[in-house]
C-alpha cells in the first residue's frame, strides 16, 4: 500500500485521514528526529492518534506546533512553559499568526529578564578573573555576598538558592 493509499484508509480515532502524516513524514518534514517527537508527545506539547495497526499518525497542525516548539527552546523556553502555552491553543488546527503573537508577547518578558541575568553574569565574570574561584569568601558567582558564611563553616551546598 502507498503512503497516499495509507492516509485515505486510517481506521482509528475519527480523524481526518486526508491529512494524516506518519511519524517518519513529520520527522522528514521538520527536521525533527523520530525521538524527539516522540519526546515531545510523552511531554504533551503534541499529540498522535494510532491505526488498527497501532501506528502513529499526526494531524497537520503538529507540524507548525514543532516549529513552534523549536523556536522556544532555540530562545531558552522550558518544555513546561511551552506544554502550557500550546495548551491554551485550540485542538485540530494550525496555530495562527494571531496565536503565535499570543504565545511569543507572553515569553517576552521571560526573556528580557533572562537578557538581564546574563549580561549581569557576563558582567561579574570581569570580577571572577582574579579570583580564580580560590576565594570562596569573595567569589560574586558562587558566593555573592558571602550567603555561605550564614550557614556556618565548612562545605555549603550552593545550587539553586
Amino acid at each position: 500500500m502507498t503512503g497516499e493509499q495509507n492516509r485515505k484508509t486510517i481506521a482509528g480515532a475519527g480523524k481526518s485521514t486526508r491529512c494524516a502524516l506518519t511519524v517518519g513524514e513529520v520527522a522528514e518534514r521538520s527536521g525533527v528526529a523520530v525521538s524527539a517527537l516522540h519526546f515531545y508527545e510523552s511531554k504533551g506539547l503534541i499529540s498522535s492518534w494510532r491505526t488498527s495497526g497501532n501506528q502513529r499518525r499526526y494531524s497537520r497542525d503538529v507540524l507548525r506546533r514543532v516549529a513552534i516548539i523549536k523556536v522556544a527552546q532555540s530562545t531558552g523556553i522550558p518544555l513546561a512553559r511551552i506544554r502550557e502555552a500550546l495548551g491554551a491553543l485550540p485542538n485540530g488546527r494550525a496555530p495562527t499568526a494571531k496565536d503565535w503573537a499570543r504565545l511569543s508577547t507572553g515569553w517576552h518578558e521571560a526573556l528580557d529578564q533572562r537578557i538581564r541575568q546574563l549580561t549581569q553574569l557576563r558582567d561579574r565574570l570581569q570580577d571572577c578573573i582574579g579570583c580564580g574561584c580560590l576565594s570562596m569568601d569573595s567569589c560574586p558567582l558562587r558566593n555573592p555576598g558571602d550567603r555561605a558564611a550564614e550557614q556556618g563553616g565548612g562545605a555549603n551546598y550552593l545550587e539553586g538558592e
